[in-house]
């Protein structure tokens, strides 16, 4: 395929189930026209790229291939979804110790291939992988991003949307901050409805500190309800993954959340962690630092203190 101005080529590594429900949403959404796919398997990969394309007559023309990481050289875009995945009872940070493992093997060769684009990582514990993401690459901080809380946050937007009964989430302006994972919060002191502060909304409709609570808990738990009935989850963050690559590859400075590297915003540093963010074709342009109440603010620098031990004890494990 010739290679022009508005050519765009996205390298995918992992073919799970969340890989490949990525693969399927760019294919669906028509976002980029040159689409690769790694994985140990590589029988699976020519199987799905012969399964993508034939979708393609359905949707947007693209050409989908099993790739290897040589092809990474002139990609725009590496989203890395490989990893152990999570298991029913496992934490996302029981996983760090044997993913960095993984993780050093996929970023070096794609580093060594001459890549330049930028890194969007989605295998967890994602604060984690991606924060050893720029430091196996070497990549400025801008040009590598964790999915975060984008997964997270959608499940607060649909829960919010049924509680207020208004039907579409998009209508919900509400964020989930901090750890993807336990110690990440719902961030309802910022949310709004309409412009309206949603707690200006809960306080009106007799919406009790308790009903809040519970929503958030089940927000924060619905992966492993889903892990329990099903094995996976994947269909949620494959969009959010395909989001987050529309908004790099059109260079739409859309605000979504994301894991970023935090250097000073929050009182927090040298941490990967959950937080709307600017997202363009440079990568992570601004962090949208949320205002956030006393107690929320307590709960970012709680989940930020847990990212760090456990990402120092997983790095120092490797040897790093």
């Amino acid at each position: 395929m010739t290679k022009t101005q508005n050519h765009q080529k996205v390298i995918l590594v992992g073919d799970g189930a969340v890989g490949s429900s990525y693969a399927f949403a760019m294919t669906l959404q028509g976002v980029g026209e040159e689409f690769g796919i790694i994985d140990v398997a590589k029988d699976r990969t020519v199987g799905d790229a012969l399964d993508l394309e034939d979708a393609t007559p359905f949707a947007f023309p693209k050409r989908i291939y099993s790739a290897e990481y040589s092809d990474c050289e002139d990609a725009d875009l590496v989203v890395i979804t490989a990893g152990a995945p999570q298991k029913p009872g496992e934490t996302r940070l029981d996983l760090v110790n044997k993913n960095l493992n993984i993780l050093k093997s996929i970023v070096t060769p794609i580093v060594e291939s001459g890549f330049k684009g930028i890194f969007l990582v989605a295998a967890n514990p994602v604060d984690i992988l991606t924060y050893a993401t720029m430091k196996f690459s070497g990549f400025p901080k801008d040009r590598v991003i964790g999915s975060g809380t984008s997964l997270d946050t959608s499940r607060l937007r649909v829960a919010l949307s049924k509680l207020t009964d208004i039907n579409d989430p998009r209508s919900i302006h509400a964020y989930m901050m901090g750890e993807h994972g336990d110690t990440e919060f719902a961030a309802y002191s910022a949310a709004t409805v309409g412009g309206l502060p949603f707690l200006d909304w809960a306080k009106a409709n007799n919406i009790s500190d308790d009903q809040l609570a519970k929503i958030e808990d089940d927000v924060r738990n619905k992966a492993y309800e889903i892990i329990n009935k099903k094995g996976a989850t994947f269909y949620g963050i494959g969009t959010a993954l395909a989001r987050l690559s529309k908004a790099i590859l059109r260079d739409e400075n859309a605000v979504l959340p994301v894991s970023a590297y935090m250097d000073g915003q929050y009182g927090l540093n040298d941490i990967y962690i959950g937080t709307p963010g600017v997202v363009n074709g440079q990568g992570l342009a601004q962090i949208i630092e949320v205002p956030l109440s006393d107690v929320e603010a307590k709960r970012m620098t709680d989940s930020a203190a847990t990212l760090k031990q456990v990402l120092n004890d997983g790095l120092k494990e490797l040897g790093e």
